[in-house]
């Protein structure tokens, strides 16, 4: 009886997790006996829009940008005195200058400073900047941590 039980149960635990992973659109596509048909017909960038959040602002560099979940690299984290604060600031500009293109994102999260860096989808992108990040041999305290991104719209 118990090994039924835990079958059961196990089949549920995988059902909802697969459930869990499907958007709106996905969901309502899914054929289910008994009940209708549902046809979406729209751009697939459309759905992969769908279950990210779109911010507006009035900077030029973040007007076209949705936030979605994603990885940065961190290269700094201090505490909450003003040494710290500096130190971010200093590790900032020395990645702006070392790599100008990326996002550096230096910031107050209580209780320390940090400094990060990019707006990664995969851990797989953020993991090839630790690597130039780690090359360079001026930072030492490299990291991968999962973070919400700025995904241009452009």
């Amino acid at each position: 009886m118990m090994k039924h039980l835990l079958t059961f149960v196990f089949s549920l635990l995988i059902a909802s997790m697969a459930n869990a992973q499907q958007n709106i659109v996905e969901s309502l596509q899914t054929k289910r006996s008994g009940e209708g048909t549902v046809t979406i017909h729209q751009d697939a960038q459309i759905t992969s829009l769908i279950g990210k959040r779109y911010v507006h602002s009035s900077t030029p560099e973040t007007q076209h940008t949705l936030k979605g979940r994603g990885f940065r690299v961190q290269v700094y984290a201090g505490n909450n005195s003003r040494q710290a604060r500096n130190e971010a600031n200093a590790v900032a500009e020395k990645i702006k200058e070392e790599f100008p293109d990326m996002p550096v994102y230096t910031y107050f999260q209580p209780p320390r400073w940090l400094c990060r860096v990019g707006d990664f989808k995969s851990v797989e992108e953020a993991h090839v900047v630790m690597r130039k990040l780690k090359g360079t041999g001026d930072f030492k305290e490299v990291s991968i941590v999962r973070e919400q991104i700025n995904i241009p719209l452009d």
